[in-house]
């Protein structure tokens, strides 16, 4: 096996979605074909159930932290993580992404079925965070969010964003200096 050859992530994205198109073919015309594919992918996936079951911790955890394998895993319901982790390292590997933006995302929780996070969109360049919340660009970004924490734990039902604890300013610096009493003229006789 070491000689076989290995598919870059591009040539397996390739791969997957000509797959997809083969399968919505098989789709319309079902027949052996169709139940051929589902007696094939349930065999698949009773074989990356052995293998999970028979890896230690830290080959899981490897196992896990594919990204083909995470999604295959998750396909066939054997992903040796809970969803709530999985779900927040979704947050976190868009973390990036959203910053490059002027956002900020963070992971804030499940709460039964739902997933929470909180995002604070940038503020186009105003220093005071105008325009958060509410342009197309936030509905993208809550969009990709959306999409990517169900796409690695599909038993979540939806993703909800939870408003960001508001800023609070500064509080002001005054020195004692400018606070200390100014003398009193005399008036002179």
């Amino acid at each position: 096996m070491a000689d076989a050859a290995r598919f870059a992530d591009p040539a397996v994205e390739a791969r997957l979605a000509r797959l997809d198109e083969v399968l919505a073919g098989l789709e319309a015309a079902p027949g052996p074909a169709l139940e051929a594919v589902a007696l094939l992918t349930e065999i698949y996936g009773e074989a990356l159930a052995r293998v999970v079951d028979l890896a230690g911790e830290p080959l899981r955890e490897r196992l896990a932290e594919d990204e083909l394998l995470g999604h295959l895993l998750v396909l066939h319901d054997v992903h040796p993580e809970p969803p709530e982790r999985r779900a927040a390292r979704a947050v976190e590997k868009l973390r990036p992404a959203v910053r490059e933006r002027g956002g900020e995302l963070e992971w804030a929780g499940l709460e039964g079925q739902v997933a929470r996070v909180r995002l604070k969109s940038g503020g186009g360049g105003c220093g005071s965070g105008c325009g958060s919340g509410s342009g197309s660009g936030s509905s993208d970004i809550s969009e990709a969010v959306r999409a990517a924490v169900l796409a690695v734990a599909p038993e979540l039902t939806s993703v909800e964003t939870v408003e960001a604890a508001p800023e609070r300013p500064a509080p002001a610096f005054v020195p004692l200096t400018g606070i200390r009493r100014r003398p009193v003229a005399q008036e002179t006789p």
